[in-house]
């Protein structure tokens, strides 16, 4: 019987190890195989036509050309090509860029295995496949009040703050100095006209703010 053929995967990620190891995944399926892996979007772009590919998986922190303006390149010249963006950043403002780019999914790097796979099946079955966090945090986006004053990056702290994390933890989780956490706090408690997390928390839940 005829094997079926194998779709075609692009893998860009300038972290040399991580880019060996989703190579050898997806080149372990029966249904994927990488067609070439860079370290680059410029090299990628530069070679696009001649590797073929039916997928992209890209990281979005990449030197030169990131990966969100990556995604906007190659959708605007290859829109039948499916792009994947795999970061270490759970961070609303880069999954909302990222899809606004036209990436048809988003997943962390601390994808195991299967997940990985699993997320290759999906963009073939026409869907959107995203890590639970991510997926979370995109609906919970749907829910929080259009009117709100607050910016995106503010919500996102604020939500935060109502699960108790401290700015220590608020910085590491979003990749922002104390410094910035705290002036963004500050603002928060300005536009709300409050003077303490818990007057926040409150008025933010009464108001559907988060």
């Amino acid at each position: 019987m005829a094997l079926p053929f194998k779709k075609r995967v692009l893998l860009i990620e300038d972290d040399q190890e991580i880019r060996n190891s989703f190579n050898l995944i997806v080149n372990s399926s029966q249904k994927f195989m990488v067609v070439n892996a860079y370290g680059s979007c410029e090299d990628a772009i530069e070679n696009i036509n001649r590797d073929k590919p039916e997928i992209v998986l890209m990281d979005i922190e990449l030197p030169g050309i990131n990966g969100i303006q990556g995604a906007k390149i190659i959708k605007e010249k290859y829109p039948h090509i499916d792009i994947v963006m795999v970061t270490v950043y759970e961070d609303s403002e880069l999954v909302f860029e990222a899809l606004k780019a036209g990436a048809s999914g988003y997943i962390t790097k601390s994808a195991n295995y299967m997940e990985l796979l699993a997320a290759l099946e999906e963009i073939v079955k026409g869907g959107a496949p995203m890590s639970s966090r991510i997926a979370r945090m995109v609906i919970d986006n749907f829910h929080v009040n259009p009117n709100s004053p607050l910016t995106r990056r503010e919500t996102e702290i604020l939500q935060l703050i109502s699960e108790g994390k401290t700015y220590t933890q608020i910085s590491e989780e979003l990749f922002i100095s104390k410094e910035t956490a705290k002036t963004h706090i500050k603002n928060i408690y300005s536009k709300l006209q409050v003077n303490s997390k818990s007057e926040a928390i409150a008025k933010a839940n009464l108001e559907k703010l988060i």
